[in-house]
């Protein structure tokens, strides 16, 4: 534990997240905020679950009748997505893999992908994204000192779902987003609003980067379009499954020859740089944190066991950290002083440049108020 930073008597949250506050036992709003969510959204009886569970199945498949596939799965390559796949074929179901090269793919990442599609025998969309056009929309970025670098590819990888999930006439995406191992929410002054177009054109435009050409983008009208016109639900998949994160990388690593990473959302390059390095350093974030208080309150983890697991460096070792980081400069061309004075800059936020997360929030609140059920399910 650092000192001066009050940590969480349950989980490892601590006062590094701005908006934390403490009842009188120590305990964190991140943490309760988990059980309220847990109760909220995940059945307590394993008989509702399955009821759940399998009405859900029902309806893909009858969704997908007549259709090559019934669905689309994300995969990245972690855990979370890879398991989705492996539980969705398990239930009958015909997914179509679809899967995002953003140029960081990781050789293990690659070939944990590929065995799993070749054991499942499913078909595996990958959209390659132009490297020219996101290496110049990531050089916007970091000249804009932002911290949420990765809106690029989650806006990215949020557009190609819902494209082929159009494409293909499909209803539902299976996502690997799920309460067990995401439960504990990211402090919102450490990541951005995912589906802010606005704020990606608005910030290459301000730092010379490219105009968007094939870069694969989503915008909060986009995103109404998807779920209004096109009735695709986007499904947080794992949590209708008895999802323990342990045991699903035990099969996965006994069925399929899975090779595990050092933390959550490593398969990726870039992601294992930025979270292991970029935002530490430049920003003081961990996102270690909340992911290992996640597993904590599931019980997959003790609390030592998850400060052990935090402290120090986010690498297993300073080698492999110092080997990204001359990766990530020669890949994006950079020299060892431009690399200091991006990390020593000052954060800058989001709202310093053009956004529509104001307006997004204004029809979430509306879509709330009139209690509407398009794009999502209801379980009475």
């Amino acid at each position: 534990m650092i000192p001066n930073v009050q940590t969480c008597s349950r989980c490892i949250m601590d006062t590094t997240a701005p908006d934390i506050v403490f009842d009188e036992q120590g305990i964190c709003n991140y943490c309760s905020d988990f059980l309220r969510k847990k109760e909220k959204h995940l059945p307590f009886d394993e008989n509702e679950r399955l009821r759940r569970l399998n009405g859900l199945v029902a309806m893909v498949k009858e969704a997908g009748k007549g259709k090559k596939y019934d669905c689309i799965v994300g995969l990245s390559g972690g855990v979370d997505s890879s398991w989705s796949l492996v539980q969705a074929v398990r239930l009958g179901l015909r997914p179509l893999a679809v899967h995002m090269d953003s140029g960081w793919n990781s050789e293990l990442a690659q070939n944990n992908i590929a065995n799993l599609v070749r054991g499942l025998n499913v078909d595996l969309y990958t959209h390659v994204i132009d490297w020219p056009e996101i290496r110049g929309l990531m050089e916007a970025f970091f000249a804009s000192d932002v911290i949420d670098v990765e809106v690029l590819y989650d806006n990215a990888m949020l557009a190609v779902n819902y494209q082929q999930a159009a494409r293909h006439g499909l209803k539902y995406i299976l996502a690997g987003t799920n309460i067990a191992t995401e439960g504990v929410d990211i402090p919102s002054t450490w990541n951005w609003h995912k589906a802010d177009k606005r704020n990606i054109i608005g910030i290459s435009k301000r730092f010379g980067g490219p105009r968007l050409k094939s870069f694969p983008s989503l915008s909060t009208l986009d995103m109404v379009r998807y779920i209004g016109v096109n009735r695709i639900k986007w499904v947080s998949f794992l949590d209708y499954l008895d999802y323990r994160k342990s045991d699903a990388l035990e099969v996965l690593q006994r069925d399929f020859g899975y090779k595990p990473y050092a933390h959550k959302h490593y398969e990726s390059v870039f992601t294992r740089f930025y979270q292991g390095y970029l935002q530490p350093y430049k920003f003081g974030v961990d996102k270690r944190k909340p992911h290992l208080s996640s597993l904590i309150m599931t019980g997959e983890m003790t609390r030592d066991e998850a400060l052990e697991r935090a402290a120090g460096i986010a690498y297993p070792s300073e080698k492999d950290m110092e080997a990204d980081r001359l990766y990530f400069i020669k890949k994006m061309g950079w020299s060892e002083e431009k690399f200091a004075d991006y990390i020593a800059r000052p954060e800058r936020p989001h709202t310093d440049y053009p956004s529509e997360a104001a307006f997004f929030q204004k029809l979430l609140a509306l879509y709330r108020r009139m209690n509407l059920k398009v794009g999502r399910l209801v379980w009475k």
